[in-house]
Formats: C-alpha cells, sequence, structure tokens
C-alpha cells in the first residue's frame, strides 16, 4: 500500500511508531503536513499538490490532525476522499467527534452514559445552570480546550458562578457538567480499532490534581473493564463514526459515563502501558479495510 500520513510533525511518538509499523509490512509511507497541501477542486478531477508536486496512487490516508488545524486538516482529508482515497478515519467523523457539544448530543440521542451536562450563553442563567448539573463542586471545560487545556475544577458555588462569569467575558463557549467524585482523579482510556477494543488503560492524576493527562503527570496502568463499559465504549466510537478511537470514560456510581471520543488518540501512553503494539494493528487494520472508494460519506459530509 501506499500510504498519506497526515501529520505536521513526523518526530512525533504516534506519527513515528505509525511509520515504522507500516513500513515493516513493506508499505510505503508519505508524511503530509496538511497545512503545506493545496487543493484544486474546481476540476473534474479532483487533486491535491504538495511542495510543488501533485499527490497521487495513494490507497490509505492516516489523518494525524491537530485540534487547532481541525478545519484546513478535515478539508484537506475530504479532497483525499473525493480521489476514492481510503480514510481511516472520516473528515465527517473527526470534525463531529471534534464538536464537543455536537458529540455530547449524539451520545446523550442514542442513550450512552454521559455526566450532567449544562450549556448556556446569558450570565443571567448562571445559577440555575449550576443548579441544573447538581451543584459544586463541577467541572467547567472550554468547547475548544484540549488535552486538558481550559478545564477547570469550581469547588464552590462562588468559584463556579465567577469562573463561568469570566468565560462569558470572554465570549468563550464553555460546558458545565456534574464532577465524579468517586472516580478519585482516574479515567480509563479505551482504544478502539475497527469495533473492537484492542486495549484499555487506567490513568491516574497526581495528587491535588483532577485531570488525569499523561503528560500532566498522570500515570497509566493496564486495566480489565466491564462487559458495560466494554459496550459503552464500542457504541460511543460506533455513534461517532471512527474506525479508531481513544475513548475516555469515568467510573460513576451509576455506571460508565463518556468524556469525550478522540480521533487522534495518541499511541505513547496506551503502547507503554498495556505493551501493545498498537501502531502494528492500525495498519492491520487498513490492510484489511482499505478499498478504493470505500467512504460512507464520499467527501459530501
Amino acid at each position: 500500500m501506499k500510504i498519506a500520513l497526515l501529520s505536521r510533525n513526523p518526530k512525533l511518538y504516534s506519527s513515528r511508531r505509525l511509520i515504522e509499523a507500516a513500513e515493516e509490512r513493506g508499505h510505503e509511507v508519505q508524511v503530509i503536513d496538511v497545512l503545506r497541501a493545496y487543493m484544486n477542486i474546481t476540476s473534474n478531477k479532483p487533486s491535491i499538490h504538495y511542495k510543488g508536486e501533485e499527490l497521487e496512487g495513494f490507497d490509505v490516508v492516516i489523518p494525524r490532525i491537530g485540534a487547532s488545524v481541525t478545519f484546513y486538516g478535515a478539508a484537506v482529508l475530504r479532497q483525499f476522499e473525493m480521489m476514492g482515497v481510503f480514510p481511516l478515519n472520516e473528515s465527517v467523523a473527526i470534525t463531529r467527534s471534534r464538536d464537543k457539544l455536537r458529540s455530547l448530543q449524539l451520545l446523550s440521542r442514542e442513550g450512552i452514559g454521559l455526566p450532567v451536562t449544562g450549556y448556556a450563553s446569558k450570565p443571567d442563567d448562571i445559577k440555575d445552570m449550576i443548579k441544573m448539573v447538581g451543584g459544586a463542586p463541577l467541572v467547567i471545560k472550554l468547547l475548544e480546550g484540549t488535552q486538558g487545556i481550559g478545564v477547570v475544577l469550581a469547588e464552590t458555588q462562588k468559584a463556579a458562578e465567577s469562573v463561568i462569569e469570566g468565560f462569558m467575558g470572554v465570549k468563550a463557549n464553555i460546558l458545565v457538567q456534574e464532577y465524579i467524585s468517586e472516580a478519585n482523579g482516574a479515567d480509563i482510556r479505551c482504544f478502539v480499532i475497527g469495533g473492537k477494543i484492542v486495549a484499555a488503560m487506567k490513568r491516574q492524576a497526581v495528587k491535588g490534581e483532577f485531570r488525569s493527562n499523561i503528560h500532566r503527570g498522570g500515570s497509566a496502568e493496564i486495566v480489565r473493564i466491564t462487559p458495560e463499559e466494554r459496550s459503552t465504549v464500542v457504541r460511543a466510537a460506533k455513534i461517532m463514526g471512527l474506525n479508531v478511537a481513544g475513548v475516555d470514560i469515568l467510573r460513576s456510581n451509576h455506571g460508565p459515563v463518556v468524556m469525550e471520543v478522540n480521533s487522534s488518540p495518541g499511541l505513547e501512553g496506551i503502547e507503554k502501558a498495556t505493551g501493545k503494539d498498537i501502531a502494528g494493528m492500525i495498519i492491520d487494520y487498513c490492510e484489511k479495510a482499505n478499498k478504493p472508494g470505500k467512504t460512507a460519506t464520499k467527501g459530501k459530509g
């Protein structure tokens, strides 16, 4: 196979591992910085150009699109789809999962367990919204936040009101969610490939921190998940339309709740915690699933 890897930094662990896994299996990989790619969208034959040359002959495109370049990255990926190249994750699924509000609404509609979540626009509604999600302590999240950035734990009613007013004052879009105290600063990251969970790890926040992100000092260990958790995770990835996803859940008193469905999950934490060759599994999936033009949306989404 000839594989296009959409990555702005080929030296990142996840990108390096995917390149290694593909080359070990005899495939050719070209790393493409999406911001350097440009497209001809007016002709009968859609094309992508990169560093002065037309890109062609690809069988698979693997998107590793950073949150800050989602809009342009999805446009480049959509162009690949229109050219009949098989995408590991489709552009419409990636943009759907990156929109925190939209993704929660879709998961909610399908009955997936979620933290009680509020969303409002005006400061007048703050007190009622705080009451609606069960009062303080509660978690306030920027819709555009990623990797734990823009996530605040407000431990009192006064603190919650002040933080929400502050965010609203700068016209930031936020979600307000119940704080799942029984999770004790831990979450579970499940890695899904082709509708199956291939690995799961428990991430534990450092003392005094409620965000369990590994790059924030959190630790990770292999974990066994329950049948209910397994069902929730697989359904969440399917609802988002993602072939490969990192689904983050919390263990609450009322069962597993989904915090996020990540369309470009990092490989370093999960591979080191579980000892599994996740990159190799992704390439193996591409080998089996790749067929020309096999895109649900055909670039129309």
